[in-house]
């Protein structure tokens, strides 16, 4: 599919129920669609929304107002959506690197690579070939990946999580500011991981404050304060 996500007129707020029931909105008429082989990011100051934008189309914040529309199978609206169907598109669809890995207890780097693919069916050793792949492009020492990634430092951890984000085939990828706990060396990785998947016809949407990062991926960059004053912006 050409436009693999398209996000019509959605709205967030919050409920405070500490503060009286005080109600926070977030973002409004947030309108933007995605191109496959693009990279575009969300641009604006901290507190603007980008990351409460990020979380509604993974599913993890539910919508006030608005369609979120992905090609999963046929096209469906993740704003309304069952849990079950949200599942079946992180599996399949969508997938998410955040700045923070969820670590395993007593799992190894290598096998907390190679799950999404074992997930989705793939032969165990074939994803730990490729999880063994994408460390060592990551520049992870080869003495951690039989560890627990909870003992890692914040940048061997956030490697580990790049690597599990980058190792499937997701027709729509989202970053959370995966370069933000990394050296030069393994930022210009994630430029490098991010180029092969616009590539190879994977549609992203990232947020990166590092400009030199920003300026090196993205086609396009969607100004997230135009939504804060309930505008629409293509």
């Amino acid at each position: 599919m050409p436009t693999p996500l398209v996000v019509s007129d959605v709205a967030k707020s919050f409920t405070m129920h500490l503060r009286d029931g005080v109600t926070l909105p977030v973002v409004a008429g947030v309108s933007f669609s995605i191109r496959a082989g693009e990279c575009a990011v969300l641009g604006g100051p901290s507190g603007a929304g980008k990351s409460s934008i990020l979380k509604m189309l993974y599913g993890n914040y539910a919508v006030d107002a608005g369609q979120i529309i992905v090609q999963h199978g046929g096209l469906i609206d993740l704003a309304s959506a069952s849990p079950r169907t949200v599942l079946s598109v992180r599996r399949h669809t969508i997938g998410y690197v955040s700045q923070f890995l969820r670590t395993v207890p007593r799992v190894s780097a290598l096998d907390v690579v190679a799950e999404p693919l074992v997930e989705r069916g793939e032969d165990r050793e074939a994803a730990r070939e490729k999880a063994r792949t994408l460390l060592a492009q990551l520049n992870l020492p080869e003495k951690l990946w039989a560890l627990p990634p909870a003992t890692f430092s914040g940048g061997e951890q956030q490697r580990v999580n790049i690597a599990r984000g980058f190792i499937t085939e997701h027709p729509i990828l989202l970053l959370d500011e995966p370069t933000a706990s990394l050296d030069a060396r393994n930022r210009d990785v994630v430029v490098e991981l991010i180029a092969a998947k616009k590539g190879a016809g994977v549609a992203l949407l990232g947020i990166f404050h590092d400009q030199d990062v920003r300026d090196a991926v993205a086609d396009r960059v969607i100004d997230v304060t135009a939504f804060a004053a309930g505008k629409i912006a293509a």
